[in-house]
């Protein structure tokens, strides 16, 4: 979720500034305009580093939100008034939790309805979040609805640990990489040069490249600098626009190994939150629009909106998706035609959420498999290449003598 800070004016004209936070502008645009406001200008916000350590130190994780609902289920199916059971989360949780949590309580016992409490805390509650309560609300089904919404939230964590799990060595030993060639290049290489430069030595190749190396990255180090954190915030400002957003996902698609892999995790949760939605009642136009808009992946998202706009005009769910074999797997579209023609398509989106799942645990095992003999052989040219660099004109000293 990203800050956005609005200057509107509210029904009497007075002008009225604050901030909200929301997955982007349009989305900002929305709720300010939901709390009867007329938008004026909205604008991101931008943190600097203390308020940042402190948004980091006191946010809340989906880890924070999935054990509040699984203790909020358990709570209501024992027969528990919501406000009382909120009473007792209020007590247990700490920081901004307890703060959302005590604003939540103070609104339902003010008269409002627990999903138009949540829909005040966007960045903690997802519209998918909103949406699912809402519909366990007016069907009367909220006990059941919140036990769904918390087995999934904690199959999500779980399959999550497991792929960071899996790239935690391959990150670790790549940072150790990183770290070792810069010591080299500010500590060792400028030594050896000097050492060189008495003897007049004949540098070889190698050896040239890597003194040329050390000598960019220390004397002219602000460059260098600014070049790199001048390169990291384009690419951030480039990601922020729609194309840039579409052009660096597809991109992210085409890694071998990696982009399968990421592709497999967002569809895994696509297909389980639509399957979610779908058993608690909301209605699959309804559940592609809210899904198109939380979605991490830009391509795929768009691809939602897509079949979302094909479904409104009267086209079946199964032709819509079938549209879009860039974003979905052939066996997506045949497996939600079954669902639609035998009226089981909360069962068929979580076997097919299974399914992806199941070929995301392969592709994690693989690509552990993979990157390590790669980061290996990638390690091994690297320190070959230092050796050679340092050791041959040493050598090469040597048998003048």
């Amino acid at each position: 979720m990203k800050r956005y800070i609005y200057k509107a004016k509210d029904k009497t004209g007075k002008l009225v500034t604050g901030e909200v936070e929301a997955v982007n502008e349009s989305n900002a645009a929305k709720l300010v305009r939901g709390r009867g406001l007329l938008v004026l200008s909205i604008k991101q916000a931008f943190d600097n580093p203390l308020s940042l350590i402190k948004r980091l130190k006191g946010r809340i994780t989906t880890s924070d939100i999935a054990t509040f609902t699984r203790q909020f289920a358990t709570m209501v199916n024992a027969g528990l008034p919501i406000t009382e059971a909120l009473l007792i989360l209020r007590s247990q949780a700490k920081g901004s939790l307890g703060k959302v949590v005590s604003q939540i309580l103070a609104d339902v016992e003010g008269g409002e309805s627990l999903s138009k409490a949540f829909v005040k805390h966007p960045h903690v509650f997802t519209p998918t979040y909103i949406a699912l309560v809402k519909s366990g609300e007016v069907g009367g089904v909220l006990d059941s609805v919140l036990v769904k919404l918390a087995d999934d939230l904690e199959k999500q964590q779980e399959f999550r640990g497991k792929v960071k799990g899996a790239l935690i060595y391959p990150l670790i030993i790549v940072t150790g990489m990183i770290i070792v060639a810069f010591i080299m290049m500010i500590f060792v290489i400028p030594r050896l040069t000097s050492l060189y430069s008495e003897f007049n030595a004949e540098l070889p190749l190698p050896t040239r490249i890597l003194i040329s190396i050390s000598d960019l990255v220390i004397k002219f180090w602000p460059v260098t600098l600014a070049l790199v954190v001048g390169l990291f915030y384009g690419l951030m400002a480039f990601k922020k626009t729609p194309e840039g957003k579409l052009k660096i996902d597809e991109l992210m698609f085409k890694i071998p190994v990696f982009g399968e892999l990421q592709k497999q995790i967002v569809l895994t949760e696509l297909t389980s939150t639509l399957s979610l939605m779908v058993g608690a009642g909301v209605s699959i136009l309804e559940g592609l629009n809210i899904t198109s808009e939380v979605v991490g992946n830009a391509v795929i998202g768009n691809a939602l909106r897509d079949v979302s706009h094909q479904v409104e005009k009267g086209f079946p769910v199964s032709f819509a998706f079938a549209k879009h074999p860039e974003a979905f797997p052939f066996i997506l579209s045949q497996m939600v035609a079954v669902g639609e023609e035998t009226g089981k398509m909360e069962e068929v989106l979580s076997k097919v959420s299974h399914v992806f799942a199941v070929e995301s645990d392969q592709k994690v095992k693989t690509l552990t498999s993979a990157i390590e003999p790669i980061v290996m052989v990638i390690l091994g040219l690297g320190v070959g290449f230092l050796v050679i660099a340092i050791i041959l004109p040493i050598y090469n000293l040597t048998s003048q003598f």
